[in-house]
């Protein structure tokens, strides 16, 4: 392996420890034991969770082509995924606020590990019935979640500001560390015991049964709005009303499709763009790179998020325009390196300019993480947090199926400028959030409801 990756690596490495070792007091925020305990268990059984998650990715399409499967087949199965995150994980997810977060976090795991046992066959139908599970599954990882641990924060009566530890530290741990570790556990699983590509889909089932015993031995139960004249269509009207009457849940709906939208197809795209001509590059030591500059972003937000100066709202503009020149690098790189045709061999030139621009977008995903979740506790209203999330990620997967169908339609610069146009528009909205962020809440849209069906009070 080339010198270069290594001293990549090492030099975020150094400073992510450097950031976490030189924290002083304006840093840290001092908690309560009861708060650290609540943390704590939160931050278990999500680092499970997401080491479940982690341990599928880097090995569904290599699985796939091991059973046969080509391209085509392939792209069908992934926007099948995604399909069913938009469709049906939007009504399974929503149904957390009325049924209970706590029952829809054990629905992640039953689902997911039901996906996992889908992938032993080789047959198509039941490979597709796999990734309906997985996108239903993705649709709860990323609202109930949440959701649950929103409400339970606020019904124990910790201060809202302790909210920021808790993600930034879920994002450092899940988000970095645990995807590191599950990136090179798999390859163990894979390479070095020649336990075949399907066993790291057993080993994630087995992290997301002990996540499901923790969820069902500890966490207690919480909902949304858990009135009972309100069926699923209510229920979504109701939320999309509060977007439509709230300019600023419309705002963070709109700045998280499109960061989250770049960033997916980020995912599809740096692999060729760091090897053109068939380079011979080291995918997973570099994804564990990747993974690292996620969590260096992650260790700054909580040192950011701890003061009460600069503003998530205000610092997040930043972070949106990094994030789109760094994606820029590819189309710089175009014009002003000559492309190597010599094919196979290491990493080029260019391609070690855009990995360093790639570990900077990353750097930038570790911060966005923690800010969008410390944003959405704010601003998102408690009686349908998890339906509003959910519709949140309708656009979001929309675009990703559209990118995976045309994928080979348009040139890799094209699409890295599209992402970096969508990025810099993310810097434009968040600057009118922060505008308009002092503005008084319009009036809850369940409450408002529920008033104009209750009785008139006798006074």
């Amino acid at each position: 392996m080339e010198l270069f990756y290594y001293m990549v690596f090492g030099g975020l490495g150094a400073v992510v420890a450097a950031l976490e070792l030189s924290k002083n007091n304006k840093d840290r925020i001092n908690t309560s034991s009861a708060f650290n305990s609540f943390k704590n268990n939160y931050l278990l059984v999500y680092s499970l969770m997401m080491a479940g998650d982690w341990l599928q990715g880097p090995y569904v399409y290599f699985l796939y082509s091991q059973y046969g499967y080509g391209k085509g087949e392939i792209g069908q199965l992934f926007i099948a995924g995604f399909g069913s995150s938009m469709l049906f994980g939007t009504i399974v997810g929503s149904l957390a606020d009325k049924q209970g977060r706590k029952r829809a976090c054990v629905t992640y795991c039953i689902t997911y590990i039901l996906s996992c046992m889908t992938k032993h066959s080789p047959q198509y139908k039941v490979l597709m019935v796999g990734r309906v599970l997985g996108g239903i599954a993705t649709s709860l990882l990323f609202s109930a979640f949440e959701s649950w641990l929103v409400a339970e924060h606020n019904k124990r009566g910790f201060e809202q500001q302790w909210l920021s530890i808790t993600f930034s530290k879920a994002i450092f741990l899940g988000n970095g560390l645990v995807a590191i570790v599950s990136g090179l556990f798999g390859n163990l699983l894979v390479d070095s015991f020649s336990l075949g590509p399907v066993s790291p889909f057993d080993a994630a089932a087995c992290f997301l049964a002990i996540g499901m015993a923790v969820i069902l031995s500890s966490w207690t139960e919480n909902y949304g709005d858990p009135s009972e004249n309100k069926d699923l269509l209510t229920q979504f009207k109701g939320a999309a009303a509060a977007i439509a009457s709230d300019e600023k849940i419309a705002l963070l709906g709109a700045i998280q499709s499109l960061f989250e939208g770049s960033m997916y197809t980020f995912v599809f795209l740096w692999t060729p763009a760091l090897s053109p001509n068939e380079e011979e590059i080291p995918h997973g030591f570099i994804f564990a790179t990747f993974m690292l500059a996620s969590m260096l972003g992650s260790s700054l937000a909580s040192r950011l998020m701890a003061r009460t100066s600069p503003r998530v709202e205000s610092y997040m503009q930043i972070v949106f325009v990094v994030s789109s020149a760094a994606l820029l690098l590819p189309i710089i790189t175009n014009f002003l390196v000559a492309p190597s045709k010599v094919k196979g061999g290491g990493i080029s030139f260019s391609g070690c300019l855009q990995l360093l621009g790639f570990c900077t977008f990353e750097a930038c995903v570790g911060i966005f993480w923690p800010s969008i979740m410390k944003m959405r506790s704010q601003y998102i209203p408690e009686e349908a947090r998890s339906t509003i999330m959910n519709f949140f990620r309708i656009p979001l997967n929309i675009f990703v199926c559209i990118v995976l169908y045309n994928v080979d339609a348009f040139p890799i610069t094209v699409m890295f400028g599209m992402c970096s146009i969508f990025l810099f528009v993310a810097s434009l909205l968040q600057r009118r959030l922060l505008v308009i962020s002092d503005k008084p809440k319009t009036e809850d849209w369940g409450l408002k409801e529920r008033d104009q069906e209750a009785e008139p009070l006798n006074i």
